[in-house]
C-alpha cells in the first residue's frame, strides 16, 4: 500500500491561491441547492398535485437512497483515484436530477428518480468535496487558514446551499410563474457555473498506481470508524443533524400551512431560511466552542437540539407563528452545532487514508434523520394517540439521553495527536 506522502498529489512549487477551496465549495453549495429545493415545495406536491402527506414525505427522503451509497463508496474511491475524477458527476447529476423534477411533478416515479440523483450528487458533495475542502484549506494549499477551518468551510457551504435552495425555490412557487418548473431551472444554471468553477480546483490527491492498489474491498474498510470516540459521542450525535433540520423546515412548515398567512409555499420558504439560517450562523462560532480536550462543541449542540425538540413539541401544540419561527431558530442551532461539532471530531478522529470514508460514515448517519417527517407522518395517521406535541416531546427525551452520554464521554478515549494529525 503506498505510503500518505506517495498517495498525495504532487505539492505546488509555490502557494496556491488561499481561496482554492472556493472552487471545491461551490460544488458543495450547487449540489446542497439541489438537495433542498425542493423541501418548500412538499405542500405544493401535496396541494396542486394530489400526492398524500405520507407520499410526500416519502419524496423528501427518496433522496438518502441516493445519498448513502454515494457517501460510502465516493468517499474512499476518491482516496483511490483523487478527489476531481470523483467530484466532477455531482453538478452533472445534480442538474439531471432537477430536469426530472422539473418535467414530472404529477409522477412519482420521475419525483422519486429526480430525488435519488439529487441524492447522489449530493452524497458525492459532502463526501468527497468536504475531505477537498479541508485538504485546500491546510498548507501548502492554504497555510493562512486556522485549525478547523475545513470543516466549518464544508458546514458552511452545505448549510449556504440549502437555506438559499430553499428560499429561493419557495419564492418562485408561491409569487413567479412556472411554479413546478421555474426553481429547478434556477438550480440547473447555478450547477453548470460550479462545475466550471470546480475544473479549475487543484487536485489535492493523486490517483494510486494500479501497482500499489490493494482490492476496492479493502478501501471501502475504515478503521477509524470502530474508534470508541465515534462509537460513543459521535454516532449517536449524528441522526439529530438533519433530525432538527427536517423538523424545523418540513414538519413544522406542514403543520402551519393554514396557519401562515395565506401564503404556505413563502413561508415554508421561510422557516427553511430562518432555521438553516441560524444554523448557519452558529457555526461561524465553532471554532470557539470546540475543543480537542473534551466534548464541549457536542454538547452544546444537544442541548440546542433537545431545547429545539422542546420548542417544537410546544410550537405544535399552539400552531402560532411566533412560536414556530422560535423553534426553528433553536432547531437550527441544533443542527449546525451537531454538524460542524461532528465535522470537526471526523478529522481528529480520521487517519489520513480514510478521512473521506469515515466523512461518508458520518454523514450516512445524519440522514437517517430525514426519516423523521415520514414516520412522523405515518404514526399521527395511523394512531390516534401519537400526536405531533407527544412525539417531539419524546425527541427533547431522547436528545437527553444523548447528551448525558456526551457529557460521561467528556474526555474519554481522545485521538492521539497520531491519529488527529
Amino acid at each position: 500500500m503506498t505510503s500518505v506522502r506517495e498517495s498525495q498529489a504532487a505539492l505546488p512549487d509555490t502557494v496556491v491561491s488561499t481561496r482554492a477551496w472556493l472552487q471545491v465549495a461551490a460544488t458543495m453549495f450547487a449540489v446542497a441547492w439541489g438537495g433542498n429545493e425542493f423541501t418548500p415545495l412538499l405542500g405544493m406536491y401535496r396541494a396542486d398535485h394530489g400526492f398524500s402527506p405520507v407520499t410526500v414525505d416519502l419524496f423528501l427522503f427518496a433522496y438518502v437512497l441516493g445519498i448513502v451509497p454515494a457517501l460510502l463508496l465516493g468517499g474512499p474511491l476518491s482516496d483511490r483515484l483523487g478527489r476531481r475524477p470523483i467530484l466532477l458527476p455531482a453538478p452533472v447529476l445534480t442538474v439531471a436530477g432537477s430536469v426530472l423534477l422539473a418535467l414530472g411533478a404529477d409522477s412519482a416515479a420521475m419525483l422519486i428518480a429526480g430525488r435519488i440523483l439529487c441524492g447522489v450528487a449530493l452524497g458525492l458533495g459532502m463526501a468527497v468535496g468536504g475531505s477537498w475542502v479541508k485538504e485546500l484549506s491546510t498548507a501548502p494549499w492554504d497555510p493562512t487558514a486556522t485549525e478547523g477551518a475545513g470543516a466549518r468551510r464544508a458546514a458552511m457551504s452545505l448549510t449556504g446551499g440549502f437555506g438559499l435552495g430553499a428560499g429561493v425555490a419557495g419564492v418562485l412557487a408561491q409569487w413567479a410563474p412556472l411554479p413546478s418548473v421555474l426553481s429547478y431551472l434556477v438550480h440547473s444554471g447555478i450547477a453548470i457555473a460550479a462545475a466550471i468553477a470546480l475544473l479549475r480546483a487543484p487536485e489535492t490527491r493523486a490517483a494510486q498506481p494500479l501497482s500499489d492498489r490493494v482490492s476496492l474491498a479493502r478501501d471501502l474498510a475504515i478503521p477509524s470508524a470502530a474508534h470508541r470516540r465515534f462509537l460513543l459521542v459521535i454516532a449517536p450525535l449524528a441522526p439529530w443533524v438533519f433530525g432538527t433540520a427536517a423538523a424545523a423546515y418540513a414538519v413544522l412548515p406542514a403543520l402551519m400551512s393554514q396557519h401562515g398567512g395565506g401564503v404556505p409555499l413563502a413561508f415554508s420558504a421561510l422557516m427553511c431560511m430562518v432555521g438553516l439560517g441560524s444554523g448557519f450562523a452558529i457555526q461561524a462560532l465553532g471554532r470557539k466552542i470546540d475543543t480537542p480536550r473534551n466534548t464541549r462543541a457536542v454538547v452544546v449542540a444537544l442541548v440546542f437540539v433537545m431545547a429545539g425538540m422542546g420548542m417544537a413539541a410546544a410550537a405544535s401544540s399552539a400552531l402560532t407563528v411566533p412560536l414556530a419561527l422560535v423553534a426553528a431558530v433553536v432547531l437550527g442551532c441544533g443542527y449546525g452545532m451537531a454538524l460542524v461539532s461532528g465535522l470537526q471530531e471526523i478529522q481528529r478522529i480520521a487517519g489520513p487514508d480514510d478521512l473521506a470514508g469515515l466523512t461518508a460514515v458520518f454523514y450516512s448517519l445524519t440522514y437517517l434523520g430525514f426519516a423523521m417527517p415520514a414516520a412522523m407522518a405515518f404514526l399521527t395517521e395511523n394512531f390516534a394517540a401519537v400526536t405531533y406535541p407527544r412525539m417531539f416531546t419524546f425527541g427533547a427525551i431522547a436528545a437527553a439521553g444523548c447528551l448525558l452520554l456526551a457529557v460521561v464521554h467528556w474526555r474519554s478515549h481522545l485521538p492521539s495527536a497520531r491519529e488527529s494529525s
